[in-house]
C-alpha cells in the first residue's frame, strides 16, 4: 500500500489535486482511502486546541495565533495523532487498500506549529512522522493565491510567513515540488508522472 501525500499553503489547490488522483487510481480499479491530516487530528475532534472564529456563518480552519500552551498542545496533538494513523494505515493494508491520499499531511501540521510558535528550528515530532511513499509540495506564489476566486481569510502576511517555512523544509523531506501556479491539468499532469 503506497502512500502518497499533498502538501501546500492554504489555497494552493491540494484538495483538488487529491480528488483528481483518487478518481484517476479508482477508475484503474484501485482502492483508495482518502485522508486529511487536520481533519483527523486529534485537535479537530475535541476543540480543544483552538478557538474557533466565525467568518461568514463557517468556522476558520487555520488559526494565526497561539499562546505557548496552545503550541505544546498541539505538538503533544501531533504525536498521538501519528500514532494514530499508524494503526488507521496498518487497518487499511489488511483491509486490502491499494492507496492512502492524503490532503495535507503531517508535515503541514509540523509548519503550523512553526508558524504559531514563532520559530522555525527542527522539533521532536518531525523525528515520528512516517515517511509518505511519494511527498509533493504543491509550491503557490501567496498572490496568485489571493487572486483565485476561493481564498483564505487570513490574508497575504499569513500566507507569505508560511510559504518561507514551507520552502525552508519541503527539501529536508523529501518532498517533491510541484508549480502550483499552473492551471488544474498541468498541474496534475505532473502529479501522476510523479505516481506512475
Amino acid at each position: 500500500m503506497k502512500n502518497i501525500t499533498i502538501s501546500g499553503l492554504d489555497g494552493s489547490g491540494k484538495s483538488t489535486q487529491i480528488e483528481k488522483l483518487k478518481s484517476y487510481l479508482e477508475n484503474q480499479g484501485k482502492k483508495v482511502f482518502y485522508f486529511h491530516a487536520g481533519q483527523f487530528s486529534i485537535s479537530k475532534t475535541y476543540n480543544i486546541l483552538r478557538p474557533h472564529k466565525v467568518i461568514s456563518g463557517k468556522h476558520n480552519e487555520s488559526v494565526a495565533k497561539a499562546n505557548i500552551f496552545q503550541v505544546y498542545l498541539r505538538r503533544f496533538a501531533l504525536l498521538i495523532d501519528v500514532l494514530r494513523f499508524k494503526l488507521l494505515r496498518n487497518k487499511l493494508r489488511n483491509k486490502g487498500f491499494d492507496y492512502i491520499l492524503s490532503d495535507r499531511y503531517f508535515y503541514d501540521n509540523i509548519i503550523n506549529i512553526k508558524f504559531l510558535s514563532k520559530n522555525s528550528k527542527t522539533i521532536p515530532c518531525e523525528k515520528v512522522i512516517p515517511k509518505p511513499d511519494i511527498a509533493i509540495y504543491l509550491c503557490a506564489d501567496p498572490k496568485k493565491i489571493m487572486q483565485r476566486e476561493r481564498k483564505p481569510d487570513q490574508g497575504i502576511e499569513y500566507l507569505q510567513a508560511k510559504k518561507e517555512l514551507l520552502d525552508a523544509d519541503y527539501a529536508n523531506w523529501d518532498l517533491k515540488l510541484v508549480d502550483g501556479n499552473q492551471g488544474q491539468e498541468e498541474v496534475f499532469s505532473e502529479i501522476k508522472k510523479l505516481v506512475n
